[in-house]
């Protein structure tokens, strides 16, 4: 059954990956063709992907590491 709307935006970075199975991808692919609401999204989360693979891929600080995961806890319930 091919996807809908929704289910294409919830499994784009799967299918971006490379990681669906074959049949899910050629579902995804007869999606896309017919739908270019779908077919934008793809394309611009394909764009974000290439574009933050070319950010440097530098480790925090532990001191910054240490600030964000205390503000991320402060965030907490």
């Amino acid at each position: 059954m091919m996807p809908n709307c929704r289910e294409v935006t919830e499994r784009a970075s799967d299918f971006l990956d490379a990681g669906l199975p074959y049949g899910a991808r050629l579902q995804m692919r007869l999606h896309l063709l017919m739908c270019g609401i779908c077919r934008e999204y793809v394309r611009q989360m394909t764009l974000v992907v290439r574009t933050l693979r070319r950010l440097p891929q530098n480790e925090p600080s532990a001191e910054v590491r240490m600030g964000l995961l205390a503000m991320f806890r402060a965030e907490r319930p």
